[in-house]
């Protein structure tokens, strides 16, 4: 086991795929020479030469077209989309052409392509650099949605993306890139995708998070381990497809859930996970389903984004709300 950054666990990944797979591209703003804007590409055109980790135009839109163009080739496109709130530029590549394309050719064709791209608030990027839009994308059949919050979960996951054969968006918390180490096996491992993964086991209420808030989710947990409240962390992973048999079993065990996230109230997927909750297990709850989110405004600049984001004292006061119903 090393001990890596996730920024080094998510390189290590694209290595191990560049050299597994001869058909697998690394493209985007600034990942050949530069190794991108966090350096995640960093060594890979200097190993892998560059026909195969190259630099291109400053397009969103024709990023996402080439991806797909080379995906009906028989590659395996991994493009970086430089910050997600660009992705307005490319969602009719993402939305209307590679979620449809096993659809649309009746399986003739796929659409193997991992998008990479870094999301996320708490480090004080300009507007439109942190934006939670995970939500845009997991309400679009036909492609994953991968957001992992440790650095071993991050290389399992994109190894498991980049050999999919359909689409899948991997967002990349710029928070957790160099906030922490954790063991990572340097050998070649997956993960499976669409399965959660509990952080935290116990038995009084459940709090289900993913990326950053699975963090401030795990600290809440401490804070209310010391009043007698013994929290779940449920880690999604992959927010779409969402893994509800590992949900339901934890609600029917607790009987108690809040839904954590950092995006606004009315954005992420917060609010289908609660609406599968009570579909699927309202008579195990003893008490409403109770969300955390960040407020239903527009990204707030980076002055006040501390204010703005949802943390783990917002978390404790929703469980002890949710305890005492």
């Amino acid at each position: 086991m090393a001990q890596m950054t996730m920024i080094q666990a998510i390189t290590n990944a694209m290595h191990t795929e560049l050299k597994n797979d001869e058909n697998v591209l690394v493209f985007g703003e600034d990942v050949g020479k530069n190794g991108g804007v966090f350096r995640a590409t960093e060594g890979l055109q200097d190993e892998f030469g560059e026909e195969r980790v190259f630099d291109t135009p400053l397009g969103e839109s024709g990023i996402g077209g080439l991806a797909i163009g080379l995906g009906l080739q028989g590659y395996r496109p991994v493009p970086e989309i430089q910050f997600f709130g660009f992705v307005y530029e490319v969602m009719d590549s993402i939305s209307g052409q590679m979620a449809r394309m096993r659809y649309r050719s009746g399986g003739a064709h796929h659409s193997p392509i991992t998008i990479r791209s870094p999301f996320g608030g708490g480090v004080h990027t300009p507007e439109l650099h942190a934006d939670s839009l995970e939500g845009l994308i997991a309400q679009q059949p036909g492609i994953k949605v991968v957001i992992p919050s440790t650095p071993y979960d991050a290389k399992g996951l994109l190894i498991s993306s980049i050999r999919d054969n359909d689409p899948v968006l991997f967002l990349e918390h710029m928070k957790l890139y160099r906030s922490f180490r954790g063991e990572v096996p340097e050998e070649d491992y997956a993960i499976e995708l669409g399965k959660a993964d509990i952080k935290r086991e116990g038995k009084d209420v459940t709090l289900i998070a993913y990326g950053a808030m699975v963090h401030a989710s795990l600290k809440a947990a401490e804070e209310l381990e010391k009043d007698g409240i013994d929290a779940e962390v449920i880690d999604l992973r992959t927010v779409s497809p969402i893994d509800y048999e590992t949900v339901i079993e934890s609600v029917k065990k607790t009987n108690h859930v809040v839904v954590v996230q950092e995006a606004q109230r009315q954005a992420g997927v917060s609010a289908n996970i609660v609406a599968e909750i009570q579909e699927r297990a309202i008579l195990h709850l003893e008490a409403p389903v109770l969300r955390v989110t960040a407020p239903d405004t527009v990204y707030s600049f980076s002055a006040a984004e501390e204010i703005w984001l949802p943390n783990y004292q917002d978390i404790v006061d929703k469980v002890n709300t949710v305890m005492n119903f």
